[in-house]
């Protein structure tokens, strides 16, 4: 097992939105929907279990990780489809402790989790899953995971509710704000707050501000607001995710250019990159 002596240690597993982008033109930034692995100390979590948990369930497996804990920011199918693969959740020895706060109507997150996996969808039923427990809490609020780990939440805007999450231990923090549309003024407002002077803040960059207009509404941002959050919260190093499945490494590369000139320390996301804070 790897042991970090860090405050906290990130490694990317997904970096796309929506589907699952395959292919040739897709292999340097990688084609998995969203899933990051965050280990503080000894404590292994997940922020999303998107088609990328399946390498990174196999990977944990074979490193001995018996104790896990999922953060999840909502549950769109591209955010928990990589859950019927997550191998450590079929495990009666494990604890994988999945915990959602975007739920509103009074549905728990099992019985939404329970709808991928039912037989006219999926072969295997929800309740094979021996290792797991689900809970639900309300947005807003903090969480209390380990006594020295700082877990705030925060509401997004996306349609169906989204939660953003800043992780802090030993004076280090991340925040991950995917699925967020800026553009309410409120929200904003809190954002501004919620991530200011972070160690590193996961920004949601589906688009671009010359392709806005057209998906207003859908529950996205673009890069540009996300450099400008960052500039003007104070945050070191922001990190762009959430690719539009078709943006071709090429694209992103273009991207890599155009945001180093207006943020020294911006980075676009890639699967495999690993952040030490």
């Amino acid at each position: 097992m790897q042991h970090h002596t860090e405050s906290l240690f990130l490694r990317f597993w997904g970096v796309r939105g929506s589907i699952p982008a395959p292919g040739k033109d897709f292999v340097r930034y990688g084609g998995e929907t969203t899933c990051l692995e965050v280990r503080a100390g000894e404590r292994t979590l997940i922020v999303d279990c998107g088609s990328g948990i399946r390498a990174l369930g196999n990977k944990l497996e074979a490193d001995g990780v018996r104790e896990v804990d999922v953060l999840l920011s909502h549950t769109h199918l591209d955010h928990i489809y990589g859950l019927p693969f997550f191998r450590l959740a079929y495990d009666p020895n494990c604890s994988v402790r999945f915990f959602a706060g975007h739920l509103e109507d009074g549905r728990g997150l099992r019985e939404v989790l329970e709808r991928i996996m039912t037989p006219t969808l999926y072969p295997v039923a929800l309740e094979e899953l021996l290792g797991s427990a689900f809970e639900t809490f309300r947005g807003g609020g903090q969480l209390t995971l380990a006594p020295d780990l700082t877990i705030d939440t925060m509401r997004l805007n996306h349609p169906g509710g989204c939660i953003g999450y800043r992780i802090t231990r030993g004076g280090r923090s991340v925040c991950i704000i995917t699925d967020h549309e800026h553009g309410n003024a409120m929200i904003d407002a809190e954002l501004h707050t919620f991530v200011r002077g972070a160690d590193v803040m996961i920004y949601d960059a589906m688009f671009d501000d010359s392709e806005y207009a057209r998906y207003e509404g859908w529950g996205h941002s673009t890069w540009q607001k996300g450099l400008k959050l960052a500039i003007e919260a104070d945050v070191r190093t922001p990190i762009l995710t959430h690719h539009d499945p078709s943006r071709t490494d090429e694209d992103l590369d273009r991207l890599s250019e155009e945001i180093a000139r207006q943020h020294p320390g911006a980075i676009v996301a890639w699967e495999g990159l690993e952040v030490s804070i």
